[in-house]
């Protein structure tokens, strides 16, 4: 009972949702960057490198499954769209926890060091990476919360397949762009650490 009261509620105000759990979102982010949250465990640079490459296979994995979900959704295949695009969000999520946590845990970020050509290149990247990956958070949250509460019928009455592919294409390009600089910085050329201000790599 208390399931079909929450997603009939869900369904009747998703914006008001979208706009709530955009909120908490943003914040718990921002909290992580400026505040000291006594919630991290501290974490060696090993453990912070391990981090990093674990949230880059997360990304990539998440890339797949997202292209998948387009592709399937073009097909007719509905289920598994669904299937993948839900799996998608499952993964970013646990991206954002492993993500916080090397970040909260971490004495500094990594500062890209490579020549100046590559590095303005790199810094391109990861701004366009960091906006797309800001302004995605409340489409990719609407999309999801009418898929979630409508039938495919329904759906065809909603903005969700308009912002879906609005949603998809900014967080496919979002997290390609992550996967890149993550090569480029930890693979491809050398860091240092800097004093955490902004997230300016992984």
């Amino acid at each position: 009972m208390a399931t079909a009261d929450a997603r009939r509620r869900l369904r009747e105000r998703p914006l008001e949702t979208t706009v709530l759990l955009s909120i908490i979102g943003y914040a718990l982010v921002i909290g992580t960057f400026v505040l000291d949250l006594p919630i991290y465990p501290d974490l060696t640079l090993s453990q912070v490198n391990t981090l990093s490459h674990l949230t880059a296979i997360i990304n990539a994995v998440t890339t797949v499954l997202l292209v998948l979900g387009w592709y399937w959704i073009k097909a007719g295949e509905i289920e598994k769209h669904r299937a993948a695009m839900g799996s998608a969000f499952v993964s970013i999520m646990l991206f954002l926890v492993v993500y916080l946590v090397r970040v909260g845990g971490g004495s500094g970020e990594k500062s890209f060091q490579g020549p100046d050509l590559v590095t303005y290149a790199y810094l391109i990247m990861l701004a366009i990476h960091i906006i797309l990956s800001i302004v995605a958070v409340p489409v990719v949250l609407y999309a999801l919360v009418l898929g979630l509460t409508h039938t495919p019928a329904e759906l065809r009455e909603t903005a969700h397949a308009r912002v879906g592919r609005i949603a998809a294409s900014a967080w496919i390009l979002s997290l390609v762009l992550g996967v890149v600089t993550y090569v480029l910085l930890n693979h491809v050329y050398d860091y240092e650490l800097a004093a955490m201000l902004v997230p300016i790599g992984f």
